[in-house]
């Protein structure tokens, strides 16, 4: 009689809870209404936990029953967290005997993750940061720190992640997975590294920078497009998730278009450096000892000869050369052939003959 109208008696009492706060008008009411029942179900489920060390009650019909009326109660305590939130201390910690409950349940949640995780190869990785940190915390050493908010946090998350369709939808970096552990902040460090190794991973393949730039922009827009509940986290002392990586969004950003302005500044120096050059009649050879000889007669004065070069033959090219090495043109004017020799003495006096024009 009990277990077939345990899950009635629920339903009763859950309508019988909601008509008696909907007929209240002031929030203190309210909220010691809610916190009544709230450690009356604790208190009572409690009670059905430590009932179940004594031998009478440990028989298979019993130990049944026991399991029912547990679930009943916790499905209860679901209900009120869920529902009237706002009126309970969810920062308080939970009962050991409530805790214990609420990690079985948590461990049932994960194999079925588990299960979930090996069919679906594009977000297994991400499910699996998930499993770990929850396995984590169920075997932590500091389980009478755990809060109400904490657990009523794992189970919506579990639920979400298990009551979700996986199959591929765009092209988006952002799978069915991270839409879900964004919007309800899982602002865990090992889940952040993997979003950006992929992201990193991704525009690597992309050899221009304007290229890598335009995917980064790509993802950072639906990355914008994500929503995210601040209200509730998976770590209270980090950050939340949607600042960290938008921070870390635009830092890429400005250090893809940086160097894609370098590349670009680079490129037209280039083509002005060898736009603006002038082309001599010359050798390099020639040039050398017209420029050795102007240095030594102190026609061009300078420092030393070496100055004389580094600053006159970056801005000159020759018909068969366009960037010229100012230190490979001083060293070869000092082993000049007798026809370079020619060549340039006949330029000379092909401009002395022409200043005699004038």
């Amino acid at each position: 009689m009990i277990s077939e109208n345990a899950q009635k008696e629920s339903q009763r009492i859950q309508v019988l809870i909601k008509n008696e706060i909907f007929a209240m008008f002031r929030k203190r009411q309210i909220r010691l209404l809610v916190r009544k029942y709230h450690s009356n179900l604790i208190f009572l489920l409690d009670t059905v936990i430590e009932n179940q060390n004594f031998k009478e009650l440990k028989t298979n019909r019993l130990s049944q029953l026991i399991e029912q009326l547990i679930e009943v109660l916790d499905e209860m305590l679901c209900f009120i967290e869920n529902r009237f939130t706002y009126y309970l201390s969810m920062d308080e910690r939970v009962p050991i005997t409530y805790l214990i409950v609420s990690r079985k349940e948590l461990k049932v949640k994960l194999t079925k993750l588990k299960a979930l995780a090996a069919k679906n190869e594009n977000d297994k990785e991400k499910i699996q940061i998930v499993i770990d940190a929850f396995t984590e915390s169920i075997e932590s050493k500091t389980q009478n720190k755990v809060t109400f908010r904490q657990i009523r946090y794992e189970r919506d998350l579990l639920k979400a992640l298990i009551n979700q369709d996986y199959n591929p939808k765009g092209e988006t970096i952002f799978g069915t997975a991270d839409q879900i552990l964004i919007a309800m902040n899982f602002n865990c460090r090992k889940y952040i590294s993997l979003i950006k190794e992929q992201i990193l991973k991704n525009i690597d393949k992309e050899k221009e920078s304007a290229f890598r730039l335009e995917l980064l922009l790509l993802y950072y827009k639906d990355f914008n497009h994500l929503t995210s509940n601040e209200k509730i986290t998976f770590d209270p002392s980090m950050e939340n998730i949607k600042p960290i990586l938008d921070n870390w969004f635009k830092n890429e950003i400005a250090y893809w278009e940086k160097k894609k302005e370098l590349g670009t500044s680079v490129r037209r120096a280039k083509s002005k450096s060898i736009e603006e050059k002038v082309e001599c009649d010359l050798s390099a050879d020639q040039l050398g000892l017209i420029l050795r000889a102007a240095d030594e007669s102190r026609l061009i004065k300078a420092r030393s000869m070496n100055l004389v070069f580094q600053s006159i033959i970056p801005y000159l090219s020759t018909a068969f050369k366009k960037d010229l090495s100012y230190q490979s043109v001083r060293s070869k004017s000092y082993n000049a052939e007798e026809k370079d020799k020619e060549t340039a003495i006949a330029g000379l006096e092909k401009m002395i003959k022409k200043i005699r024009s004038y």
